[in-house]
């Protein structure tokens, strides 16, 4: 256990990387309990108007991320420098992603049901970081055997398989399937085997002349929704704070 917590996490190389994934959740929780105070109207925090002109905290994470990207580049994998620069990337990419839906939309959708995309996407994050600094590589070049380390090509032909599950997943709607596949070998492979989910490209596209495989699809979806929606949205407003039935600020 030691061995593996020294190999995988503790390793000098891997320090940064452990640094910004502490940083990048310290910032997504600190600032949704600020704003959730903010919203509540308790406490001595309020919103940065200065002019009259609302600040998003979108825009020191940008700064942040932008000063720790360009210096963990210049400063390398170890020592002090390298360390101050993952903190700084992830304290920003904290504050970037968790108005992830803001940006997407290009307007004030924090505490509104889109919103929810905000959650969502640090959750992805964050657990896709995990399991990098576990030692899964993405596309699974880590898995590859003695054997195809000696032939690039067979080394290319698995990282190429990978990323073709990962694109058929995605294209039949499968976002979460996917991004883990791109990381855990084979995962995507139940993506790209699988029903589309309806409005998907896959779904659009193939569907269109097959209506028994279109509802299938739509049963499927919907008996889906039914048995985890529910808790997914709860662990959301656990996480995040429950939205407002009309789009707010976002504190």
């Amino acid at each position: 256990m030691s061995h593996w917590l020294y190999r995988n996490v503790v390793e000098p190389g891997k320090l940064p990387l452990l640094l910004a994934l502490g940083s990048f959740v310290l910032s997504f929780l600190v600032t949704r309990t600020i704003t959730r105070l903010i919203r509540a109207g308790r406490g001595p925090f309020r919103n940065i108007s200065p002019g009259g002109m609302h600040i998003h905290h979108v825009v020191p994470g940008v700064i942040l991320t932008t000063i720790g990207g360009f210096g963990a580049v210049a400063s390398g994998r170890h020592g002090f420098g390298a360390a101050l620069c993952a903190v700084l990337f992830g304290l920003g990419a904290g504050l970037v992603l968790d108005e992830f839906a803001l940006i997407l939309h290009l307007d004030d959708v924090y505490w509104s049901e889109q919103g929810r995309k905000s959650v969502e996407i640090v959750v992805l994050t964050a657990a896709l970081v995990m399991l990098v600094l576990s030692g899964s590589v993405p596309f699974g070049v880590n898995e590859v055997t003695v054997v195809e380390r000696q032939s690039r090509g067979l080394v290319v032909a698995n990282v190429s398989f990978n990323f073709f599950l990962a694109l058929i997943a995605l294209s039949k709607g499968k976002l979460r399937t996917a991004l883990f596949g791109a990381v855990v070998p084979f995962v995507a492979l139940f993506g790209a085997i699988r029903l589309a989910k309806p409005g998907s490209p896959w779904a659009k596209n193939l569907y269109r002349r097959r209506p028994k495989a279109r509802a299938r699809a739509i049963r499927r979806a919907y008996r889906h929704d039914r048995r985890w929606a529910t808790t997914g949205r709860r662990l959301q407003d656990w996480l995040g704070g429950a939205p407002d039935r009309a789009a707010g600020s976002d504190g």
